[in-house]
């Protein structure tokens, strides 16, 4: 197999046998085609998840092997805003289960789904929890992107209501896309909870219950947070600490 060989649409056949046959870790970006205010692209947590992919497989080549973008997820609730395409919860989980289940009749025993959209979250668990059912041995694990850098966020200083759009989104894609943000296009959403609607601000005040609102109810222009403050500086250690925690969670997984 080529030393170079990490991707594996890039791989011939016999060297993506060998590479299940190696054990390698197959890492899956997932993303979404959304809104995401009047200054990002619909592509953003595409982008976002696509970059901290290959990070993490280019650092672990002898571990990781970079599968298929899937570039559409679950994103019912920004379906207001022009250009957003979702899936439904059905639809997504099929693909991603089916795609996982392909991998492992053909070898692979290890599949981690690297998530750029929140929306995604829910059918992911319900995806690994069906698994264990139907392919015990497939050894399925997923992760978001912000909150694995969760303390870096609140370090970070941002708004009271923050999120879509906000600080740290805009940040990481400063870092991995920075030609896209539309700087001069940027400005806030909501800041602070009196911004939103009792209903909103009920929904956004904890984290369960969960009440769950189209974005479009939420924020009049689909932000949540001010990308103002986004600096390059954030988004590098935002992005660099998701990779390296990721990284340190493969490589262990991959020890085992």
């Amino acid at each position: 197999m080529s030393p170079t060989a990490t991707r594996l649409a890039e791989m011939t056949s016999a060297e993506a046998a060998a590479s299940a046959q190696a054990g390698r870790i197959v890492v899956l970006p997932v993303g979404a085609l959304e809104q995401h205010g009047p200054a990002m692209p619909l592509g953003t947590d595409t982008y976002r998840a696509d970059a901290v992919a290959e990070r993490v497989v280019s650092r672990l080549p002898d571990d990781a092997v970079l599968g298929p973008t899937l570039p559409i997820g679950v994103s019912p609730h920004h379906l207001g805003f022009p250009g957003t395409v979702s899936l439904t919860t059905r639809t997504f989980t099929a693909l991603v289960r089916e795609i996982a289940v392909g991998l492992h009749r053909q070898g692979f025993h290890r599949i981690l789904v690297v998530t750029g959209h929140g929306g995604n979250n829910a059918s992911l668990t319900t995806i690994a929890q069906d698994l264990l059912a139907s392919d015990p041995d497939l050894e399925f694990a997923w992760t978001p992107l912000t909150s694995v850098a969760a303390d870096i966020v609140r370090s970070a200083g941002v708004s009271a209501v923050h999120g879509h759009c906000g600080e740290a989104e805009t940040a990481q894609m400063l870092e991995v896309a920075p030609d896209l943000v539309r700087r001069d296009l940027l400005e806030p959403g909501p800041t602070r909870p009196e911004d939103l609607d009792p209903l909103s601000a009920l929904a956004r005040s904890v984290s369960h219950p969960t009440l769950t609102r189209s974005w479009d109810d939420l924020t009049p222009n689909g932000v949540l947070g001010d990308p103002r403050q986004a600096t390059e500086q954030l988004g590098a250690e935002l992005i660099e600490t998701i990779t390296e925690r990721i990284c340190d969670f493969l490589g262990r997984w991959a020890q085992l």
